[in-house]
């Protein structure tokens, strides 16, 4: 078994300390000379024609040096694929939701930019809006984009097997409804950006997760060359999902930047980031299960209606795969899916930690329980039975080439006391179990999902290293960074990562799909590789050994069998460079062995390999008011190979908080479009106050395809947690609840209402 020096190890994040001292700087503390600060106006109505907008009296205002509105732009669309472009810069013709972007202006202080905006009068014709996805499908609804006549603006259709065939095969068949809510992603960093225009080259730095992406919608948009933009991702304070996209921040700053000539820096408000950046799609799923007597499951028939609100985002790739999460985690030979991605007038949907499988997940994770309930099985048992193994291949054509999941499943049973717990019921207190599955990459935007690298030794024996990978709190760099220590042989304090520039000419698509470890660590590792191979072939010619016999740990060349020969990895380097006039730089190129996502069929291995989990979750309800106190969650995680444990435990604790949030907690409250809780004061989130113990375990499966055998799991932490605390509260109360948040507020009334009045009368 191999021994490795870096990776496997507990590391704390390199960039840990500037990030505690505060030296660590973000794109909100960006301050260039000359510098203007840029607001956004945004539109108080739903769903509106935009008549004209006068502008003057804000131009006229000192300090006030541009104003722009949808006039000033080129008027093109962007958007997750060409075929689902709708949404602008700033607004063209008609606003769609409570919050858009209608015109933005830049000036010497705040105090200026918000006089300027209170001055800007725009004549609105006010239309019939629709808040409802449902509503928003009937005949005769309001239509919001002209290209959707029926408010419906992407409708997957998958049918893998013969699902009639299968309920007819089955011997019990069960269908249920299931809710979820709009999360907000509530990043600690507001969206920013700052942008400066000269020479006819634009710089932005971004609060980004996917730089290269945002250089191809800025492009298409305000009509510049890709090789003319610049953009920067800095530290970064959260995303999630959040800021996969390009934003009014981006755009506005960009161009009014380009209209003065000097640098223009917007950032968000806190109640900007909640009407105005993006939501986790509320989805009502309906699912119908055919099942042996003995718990195998035959056939499974689903119906999803999310509300997408004004515009698509990623809205389509999200009903995708979705569907797709039916056929991933349990061995099912009939699935049909049916999805409904509905435009209304409410803010826009869009990438969320887990993906719209979160969702799905949630919806068929409690009606597996609800199945075991019926066979009179325990909840783990069927799970075991029906999940799928190494070596299978889906119904919708994943092929599994490492998998943990039973392992995981057996982990956190044993971990929590789950049998024991199961057997010794306790009034009030409860346990409930769900897992899940998730891609480590996904080839769903373009024909590659590829990233690169560059890895350059220097004469001291640090190490630049160069990825186009963007890390967004979640400590890629420093798991980047191991990898390359590790293949080259050198300790991991002397890699100086320099990521997520496009300058730097190393291209990655960005952080989603949990792809960052999997893909830009195989680039990472290819590199370093690279490197290593350029090093030593000079080596070799220099000692006239055999190359194989080199070896490099912990920065000391040495050859097997040979100890005159004996030299630091920065000496050869620096003998390299001086001597021979040899500069090694290392490149690295991976593009995932995967297949196209097909949107017609939902068919087809859109990963090159498929992580695992589940959980176990523990609470205790008061039977009175109903309160609800999480005790405990045990996660454990098939993680292919952990690269970093401490990492990878600081994942799941942050993951299952946020899965907390969604089961117990969050939801954006809105009356007729307009968000009635956007503030931390009514939306609530939870706080290390109420944060139960976790315990997360790595299974490590060493996947062939992964970097020194890793998979991407950090999204797939937070997909069981709704699931496993709804279990784990029909466990404590007998009532089963299929919408979400489940707040101490619905408990109670759920209490209440049982016959009898139960203890909540």
């Amino acid at each position: 078994m191999a021994h490795y020096s870096v990776i496997g190890r507990r590391t704390p994040r390199t960039d840990a300390p500037e990030i505690v001292t505060g030296e660590a700087k973000y794109t909100v503390d960006i301050v260039l000379p000359g510098m203007l600060r840029g607001r956004i106006l945004r539109s108080p109505l739903p769903h509106a024609r935009i008549a004209a907008i006068h502008a003057e009296k804000a131009g006229a205002v000192r300090g006030v040096l541009a104003v722009i509105t949808g006039a000033d732009t080129l008027k093109q669309k962007y958007g997750y694929r060409a075929s689902n472009y709708d949404e602008y810069g700033l607004a063209v013709g008609k606003v769609r939701y409570v919050g858009e972007q209608v015109a933005a202006v830049a000036a010497v202080d705040e105090d200026a930019a918000e006089e300027a905006l209170s001055l800007i009068e725009v004549e609105y014709e006010e239309l019939p809006a629709v808040f409802s996805p449902e509503e928003a499908m009937r005949e005769g609804a309001p239509v919001i984009h002209d290209e959707a006549p029926n408010n419906v603006s992407y409708a997957p259709r998958f049918h893998w097997g013969n699902v009639e065939e299968g309920f007819a095969a089955s011997d019990c068949v069960r269908e249920d409804t299931f809710v979820t809510q709009a999360q907000i992603h509530c990043s600690m960093e507001p969206h920013a950006a700052v942008a400066e225009f000269a020479g006819g080259r634009l710089t932005l730095w971004s609060t980004t997760q996917g730089p290269y992406a945002l250089r191809k919608d800025l492009a298409l948009t305000i009509g510049l060359a890709e090789g003319n933009i610049r953009v920067i991702k800095p530290r970064m304070g959260g995303g999630f999902g959040g800021k996969r996209e390009m934003f009014a921040s981006d755009f506005c700053a960009a161009l009014l930047a380009m209209k003065t000539g000097r640098p223009v820096k917007i950032v968000y408000s806190r109640t900007e980031e909640f009407i105005a950046s993006r939501q986790r799609h509320p989805m009502v799923i309906t699912i119908r299960t055919g099942y042996a007597k003995d718990g195998t499951l035959r056939a499974k028939d689903c119906t999803v209606i999310a509300d997408g609100g004004a515009y698509n985002s990623r809205g389509p790739g999200i009903l995708s795969y979705a569907g797709a999460s039916l056929a991933s985690l349990y061995r099912i030979p009939h699935v049909r899916y049916a999805g409904y991605h509905v435009y209304t007038n409410n803010p826009v949907g869009g990438a969320f930690r887990g993906y719209g499988s979160l969702q799905v997940r949630f919806a068929d994770e409690s009606q597996m329980d609800l199945i075991a309930e019926e066979l009179g099985m325990d909840p783990l048992d069927v799970r075991l039975k029906n999940v799928v193994e190494s070596g299978d291949t889906t119904a919708s054509g994943k092929k599994i080439t490492s998998c943990g999941i039973k392992e995981c499943l057996l982990k956190v049973a044993e971990e929590s006391g789950w049998h024991q717990k199961r057997r010794k019921k306790q009034y009030g207190r409860g346990i409930g179990i769900a897992c899940n599955d998730y891609v480590s990459a996904l080839r769903s935007l373009y024909e590659y999902d590829s990233s690169s690298a560059l890895v350059r030794p220097n004469e001291d024996g640090t190490v630049d290293f160069f990825t186009g990978a963007s890390d967004i709190g979640q400590g890629s760099d420093t798991t980047l960074a191991q990898i390359v220590a590790e293949e080259l042989g050198v300790l991991l304090e002397k890699i100086n990562v320099v990521a997520a520039d496009t300058r730097m000419g190393v291209m990655d698509l960005g952080s989603y799909a949990s792809r960052v470890t999997f893909v830009a660590g195989n680039a990472a590792k290819k590199a370093a590789a690279d490197a290593r191979q350029q090093l030593f072939q000079h080596l070799a010619r220099r000692w006239s050994v055999p190359q194989e016999k080199i070896s490099c740990r912990e920065g000391a060349i040495s050859v097997r069998g040979r100890d005159d020969l004996f030299l630091s990895f920065a000496e050869a380097i620096a003998q390299l460079l001086r001597k021979e006039g040899v500069f090694v730089v290392g490149r690295g190129y991976y593009d995932a062995p995967s297949e196209m996502v097909d949107y017609r069929t939902g068919y087809g291995n859109s990963s090159p390999a498929y992580s695992y989990g589940a959980q176990v979750a523990e609470v205790e309800v008061d039977m009175k008011t109903g309160q609800v106190k999480v005790l405990q969650v045990v996660a454990a995680s098939d993680c292919g190979r952990a690269i970093n444990p401490m990492a990878l435990e600081g994942q799941a604790e942050g993951a299952i908080v946020c899965g907390l949030g969604m089961a117990l907690a969050e939801d954006r409250l809105s009356e007729g479009g307009r968000t009635m809780n956007p503030t931390f004061l009514e939306y609530k989130v939870p706080t290390s106050g109420e944060a139960p113990v976790i315990r997360s375990y790595p299974i490590e499966t060493i996947d062939p395809e992964g970097p020194f055998g890793a998979k991407g799991v950090c999204e797939g932490f937070q997909v069981p947690t709704a699931p496993a605390v709804a279990n784990a509260l029909f466990d404590a109360t007998g009532i089963r609840f299929t919408e979400l948040p489940i707040t101490s507020e619905v408990v109670w009334r759920a209490l209440k209402s049982r016959k009898g009045g139960g203890d909540a009368s």
